[in-house]
């Protein structure tokens, strides 16, 4: 069992997106939960975005507090930030865990941002729409069941307001998404693949297409939206912790582990409640 956890959101999203998946996370685990921004997001609002990847982990790399090796829980353009900090310094982190990740040179464009995404997304960085607007068109693109997240959009709407992400950093950060490119063999650390078959902005084949080119394990829920850790947190949080149990101590001075190779999609039964 890992000592402490970091969490990485994605495109101009921010630690407080991730709502009671933490708390869950922390209280279930009992580690320490660790939410840290990409600059340009969240408390780093007025900090420029960089424009490549790996600039943005070697922020994060920056921010995170000292001490045993973390396990990293990664989603989407998080996830490459991820990818780049076990590149960067394996002996750093404990694993990584990436929630719908994609990377070019492995996944085809059309596949990391599905096309029926490109009007909408045009249209959220035109000006005169209202933050909540915004919000709930971002609600409608990464939930499966946005019907359940009815208070979720004005929670959003008030961190937007209060820690903006100007429309310089948006571009930016999608810019260093896209044109981000990932090697042929995995970083050095254990890796775990969460992805989404309800996903609707990036294809679950990217996460199998990663999982069989690493040969990482990979976990695919029946139903969830792009942002699976809000649809069924719950589902996220039992995946996380039965992988983290098999890795070795932190403190064992471990910073890689033997790969078994891994069947590539395992699907996830409903649970109870999320039906």
């Amino acid at each position: 069992m890992t000592a402490r956890w970091i969490l990485l959101r994605g495109l101009t999203r921010e630690a407080g997106h991730w709502g009671p998946f933490a708390r869950m996370l922390e209280r279930r685990s009992g580690a320490p939960v660790e939410a840290i921004d990409l600059p340009g997001n969240g408390r780093h609002c007025r900090a420029q975005s960089p424009w490549q990847v790996p600039a943005m982990a070697e922020s994060v790399r920056r921010q995170a507090t000292r001490g045993a090796p973390p396990i990293v829980i990664a989603m989407s353009l998080g996830a490459m930030v991820a990818i780049e900090w076990g590149r960067q310094a394996p002996h750093e982190l404990a694993g990584c865990v990436l929630v719908n990740a994609s990377a070019g040179g492995l996944n085809p464009f059309w596949q990391r941002l599905q096309p029926r995404n490109y009007p909408a997304l045009a249209r959220m960085f035109l000006p005169g729409l209202s933050p909540l607007a915004r919000e709930k068109r971002v609600l409608r693109m990464t939930s499966a069941r946005p019907w359940q997240h009815e208070g979720v959009p004005q929670t959003w709407a008030q961190l937007a307001e209060l820690r903006p992400v100007s429309p310089a950093n948006a571009w930016r950060q999608l810019w260093a998404a896209a044109r981000y490119r990932a090697a042929a063999a995995g970083p050095p650390v254990p890796l775990l693949l969460l992805a989404s078959r309800g996903d609707r902005l990036v294809s679950a084949e990217c996460s199998r297409r990663l999982a069989e080119c690493w040969a990482a394990p990979l976990q695919v829920h029946d139903w969830a939206g792009h942002d699976l850790p809000m649809d069924h947190p719950e589902w996220v949080a039992e995946q996380v912790l039965s992988w983290s149990r098999r890795l070795p101590r932190p403190d064992a001075g471990v910073t890689e582990v033997p790969r078994e190779r891994h069947e590539p999609v395992i699907l996830a039964p409903h649970t109870a409640g999320h039906r």
